[in-house]
């Protein structure tokens, strides 16, 4: 088909498009499991409430084929030193080594916790500069499951 053959097309830029956002999803999932021959990956999550049902902390992530991935981590500010952290990451990586996975991949940000994720054993494998306040976006990967 040459250039005279295509049909229209319309470029437009806005906020956020839910539905663009799904279709991406959709269309890059499907291209990924036929390159990778891997089913769509498995959501995960781990939930800490307090007496009363409050969150204290959570985590969310994912797991595809023997990949497992952090997304979210957080902990509550009048709960951040009690250890939550680690119990969170623990749990996930059992649940994961569980699913079968052999690597867990995170990222942080150099404001946030790069360091406890290393205190856990990770080892930092890049880094990516031009977050703002002059932070970089630091890229972790621990082998589990052995």
């Amino acid at each position: 088909m040459t250039s005279e053959q295509r049909p229209a097309a319309a470029l437009t830029v806005g906020g956020r498009d839910e539905a663009l956002e799904d279709r991406l999803e959709a269309e890059l999932t499907a291209f990924n499991a036929a390159a990778t021959r891997t089913e769509r990956p498995e959501d995960i999550s781990v939930r800490v409430t307090d007496i009363t049902g409050d969150l204290v902390g959570g985590l969310t992530g994912w797991i595809w084929g023997t990949l497992a991935g952090v997304e979210l981590l957080w902990v509550r500010a009048d709960q951040r030193h009690a250890g939550w952290g680690s119990r969170l990451m623990t749990a996930a990586e059992d649940e994961a080594v569980r699913r079968g996975c052999t690597d867990l991949i995170v990222s942080s940000y150099t404001f946030q916790a790069p360091d406890f994720y290393v205190g856990l054993g990770f080892r930092e494998t890049g880094r990516v500069p031009g977050v703002p306040g002059g932070h970089e976006d630091v890229y972790l990967h621990k082998t589990i499951g052995s």
